[in-house]
């Protein structure tokens, strides 16, 4: 074993990094003997020197990151700060000063991945991110290694825990969104502005990372078709119930059936309860990827938290400390496909509509002649009347999404529609 060890950086040491910090001080001999070099933590950058951090030197501790990541005899830098900037400028310059970086930034890299890919290239250095996607969880390695010869058709997934704690909650309970959200908060699965994840901002930047991998094609944030589930109603979860389903908020990445293009989306969805991912429960994350040769995958586990989190980086540690042992580096950017990303009205799937109409004969004739005049196929129609107002719900075939929305805004033209309550896509049957 070689005596002299790796020297390690730590940029940011919040719930993740102090998590990594622990470990590698607990683990040492272990990680030392795995990676044939000891590791040595070299440097913390945080914003606040003052604050107490148990088991770590504070003659490590910094709060000039830039100077950090310049030292020139860093091996390794691990970059658990997150955002855009100063995350992207220090990476580039870890680079730029003869470091590998294991990163657990996901907007950053859903939004500039390339660049960051292409600048590790250049200087001949390491970029690994599995902690990025879903927390302990073995994603990315396996996408693109262990799936490497594989053609991956498919990449659906439930990438966030806090969405999936407040709709297990919502479907479990009967509770409302709102009371959902109370809970989860309570609990410590939701921040105390929720947005990111709530709004799908947080699933959409793993779908761009997942597809970009899956798919060999740069796929970034912008090309990823995102709802939230704020309007998700316990109505919504009556109505799946009904049809044998739950609802889940789903990253969704797609190659076309001819080949020729892909698609990305985050948004709430029907899954039938016979589907895998539809027992994933509470905070937990789940990821099912179909292929050609090895068929159907699911990956499963805890997608958030310090300690998952950190198994993820220090996965990533290891196999770049070996690399640089042995002076080669790992699997980079693989775009070759470079295919076209489609927008989401070319993506096809089911329905399910509620509407609230008057309730008086033709009303329903009314409804399907629209449908048919865009091209939807409609599978089942359920209607419920009483004092002169009805509920109708339709669940449609297959349609193509613009095909769908050309129906919506149709509908919303009768004046027997009073409205569309609401609209839900059905996925994985």
């Amino acid at each position: 074993m070689r005596t002299r060890p790796l020297k390690v950086a730590l940029l940011g040491c919040g719930v993740v990094g102090s998590e990594v910090a622990r470990i590698m001080t607990t683990h040492a001999d272990d990680l030392a003997a795995r990676i044939g070099a000891p590791v040595e933590l070299a440097g913390v950058a945080v914003r606040r020197p003052g604050k107490v951090r148990e088991g770590i030197d504070p003659a490590l501790i910094t709060t000039d990151a830039t100077a950090l990541v310049k030292r020139g005899d860093i091996d390794v830098i691990v970059e658990v700060i997150g955002g855009i900037e100063p995350a992207r400028t220090l990476i580039t310059t870890a680079f730029e000063h003869g470091a590998s970086v294991v990163s657990a930034n996901k907007a950053l890299l859903a939004q500039d991945g390339a660049a960051l890919h292409a600048a590790a290239e250049e200087h001949g250095r390491d970029l690994y991110y599995e902690a990025a996607v879903a927390g302990a969880i073995p994603l990315i390695r396996p996408l693109r290694e262990s799936l490497a010869g594989d053609k991956v058709n498919r990449v659906l997934g439930i990438v966030n825990g806090t969405t999936n704690f407040i709709l297990d909650k919502m479907d479990s309970t009967g509770a409302g969104y709102q009371e959902a959200l109370d809970e989860a908060t309570a609990l410590g699965y939701a921040e105390a502005d929720p947005t990111a994840d709530v709004e799908g901002f947080d699933a959409a930047a793993k779908a761009a990372i997942l597809a970009g991998i899956a798919f060999h094609t740069r796929v970034r944030l912008d090309d990823v078709y995102r709802e939230g589930m704020t309007e998700v109603t316990a109505a919504d979860f009556a109505s799946a119930k009904e049809m044998g389903c739950t609802i889940k908020l789903l990253a969704i990445c797609e190659r076309a059936a001819d080949g020729r293009s892909v698609t990305a989306r985050v948004h709430p969805a029907m899954i039938p309860l016979t589907h895998p991912l539809a027992s994933v429960r509470g905070a937990y994350n789940a990821v099912f990827v179909e292929s050609d040769a090895a068929g159907q995958l699911m990956f499963y586990g805890p997608g958030a938290g310090g300690s998952p989190t950190a198994s993820a980086v220090l996965g990533d540690l290891v196999a770049v400390c070996r690399n640089r042992l042995s002076g080669s580096t790992g699997p980079g950017e693989s775009a070759y496909a470079a295919l076209p990303v489609s927008p989401m009205g070319d993506v096809v799937t089911r329905y399910h509509i509620s509407l609230d109409v008057a309730d008086k004969p033709g009303v329903l004739a009314q409804v399907a002649t629209v449908f048919a005049e865009h091209g939807v196929s409609i599978d089942t129609v359920r209607q419920q009347g009483k004092d002169g107002e009805a509920s109708l719900v339709v669940v449609t075939h297959r349609a193509s999404d613009a095909a769908l929305n050309g129906t919506v805004e149709a509908l919303r033209k009768l004046d027997t529609v009073r409205g569309v309550a609401s609209i839900m896509r059905v996925e994985g049957e």
